[in-house]
């Protein structure tokens, strides 16, 4: 089960039963079934105060996941997204906020699924399976739109 939620903002996420399905079709892809994954979406403050808390981390970030997965191949977990950043982002990348939401949506399952990004090679694999995950989005758009 793919919850939304909103902490200290007003935020309502477009298509959220297509994006449960996307982001289940996701983790299948990846070898996982969904167990219970909490999207949390809140301020670039309220982020940094969780990221000051739980990692001890001082700095803005778009995203922050925790891994709650005690089966193996069961992802559950709570995601929490920075609204801010995902608008900040966009801006500073000249694409529609949209899209960031989902690259950053897909990027916390892929977190779940084992994927890292500290790395340049974590990255540059990161970004490949974030971009497999927005053609799979677009697709869905597509074929349901009749396009």
């Amino acid at each position: 089960m793919i919850r939304f939620f909103t902490e200290d903002i007003q935020f309502n996420l477009p298509q959220k039963v297509p994006t449960r399905q996307w982001l289940t079709a996701l983790a299948k892809r990846e070898g996982f079934t969904v167990g219970e994954l909490n999207y949390i979406f809140c301020s670039d403050d309220y982020l940094l105060q969780v990221n000051r808390e739980y990692l001890d981390h001082d700095y803005y970030t778009d995203i922050i996941t925790f891994d709650n997965s005690e089966e193996e191949g069961r992802l559950e977990g709570d995601i929490f997204i920075s609204i801010d950043r995902i608008r900040d982002n966009a801006q500073q990348l000249k694409i529609v906020e949209e899209q960031e939401l989902r690259r950053v949506l897909a990027h916390g399952v892929l977190h779940l699924c084992g994927y890292g990004d500290k790395t340049e090679e974590e990255a540059r694999q990161m970004r490949q399976k974030e971009e497999e995950s927005l053609a799979a989005w677009n697709a869905r758009s597509l074929n349901a739109t009749g396009d």
